[in-house]
């Protein structure tokens, strides 16, 4: 059993440094070096892969950001205060996903960059990221499961559990589960993949699309906090879909002869 310490990581005078902030910070310096020095032994510019990181991650942010307050707009149309209140949670990662791909995909356009070497250099570092921002969800007390009594069981103080499951003291910590996934397929990625699919642009990315997705998959199921459309979970729906359409694109492109 354990609990969260709060979502405060220090004060400095009036001033709050929250725990969720301290984390993407944290993944973002730590993913923009995995990704740079990963460009420099393909022989790829790191000073232009690091204006493509700079700018995929405000817009992945934003895109995060707007597909949560986009499925729960009935709260958020009465509290429009708390819409850019990112260090209080409520990031969607496929709403990343989706803008961060745009943007990736839009800027290598515009500057002629070789758009699949680039996503295959930064997916390593995506999902590292993302296993360590799900920790945020741990000090912020939010996205738990369903209650459990198992010995890895989380704690939730009265004021974050929704009213329904009041009487309940510990929930399932899905936060953990998403974030060894994400651990088990930055592993698989970095160390077994990385280079055995370096001659096929874009197999990497669509790698990391499916192994996530069925991570993703299986860990909403636990949860109580989904966002929904209509009577299934979104994030299922989008998991199948990805799943679906990677898997199946990575197989044409492993079928193909390599890039020489």
């Amino acid at each position: 059993m354990f609990s969260s310490p709060g979502a405060v990581a220090i004060h400095i005078g009036p001033l709050a440094i929250r725990w969720y902030g301290v984390l993407i910070a944290g993944a973002v310096l730590l993913g923009t070096l995995l990704a740079q020095r990963e460009a420099v032994r393909r022989r790829e510019d790191p000073d232009q892969l690091l204006n493509v990181i700079v700018l995929t991650i405000l817009v992945a942010l934003a895109g995060a950001r707007l597909y949560y307050v986009a499925f729960n707009w009935p709260y958020y149309r009465l509290h429009p205060g708390k819409i850019l209140a990112v260090w209080e949670g409520g990031l969607a990662i496929h709403g990343g996903l989706i803008a961060g791909g745009l943007a990736v995909f839009l800027y290598g356009r515009a500057r002629h960059l070789p758009i699949a070497t680039y996503l295959d250099i930064l997916v390593p570092s995506v999902i590292l990221g993302q296993a360590i921002g799900r920790w945020g969800n741990f000090f912020n007390q939010e996205a738990f499961g369903t209650p459990t009594d198992l010995p890895w069981k989380l704690y939730i103080d009265p004021y974050h559990r929704p009213a329904h499951l009041a009487g309940f003291e510990y929930f399932h910590p899905t936060f953990l589960y998403e974030s060894l996934w994400d651990l088990g397929v930055f592993a698989v990625l970095y160390f077994v993949l990385r280079r055995r699919l370096e001659d096929r642009p874009a197999a990497l990315t669509l790698c990391y699309f499916a192994l996530y997705s069925v991570g993703r998959f299986i860990v909403e199921g636990f949860r109580i906090d989904s966002l929904m459309l209509g009577p299934l979970r979104a994030a299922q729906v989008m998991s199948a879909l990805l799943f679906v359409l990677a898997a199946a694109a990575v197989l044409v492109r492993l079928r193909r002869p390599p890039k020489v």
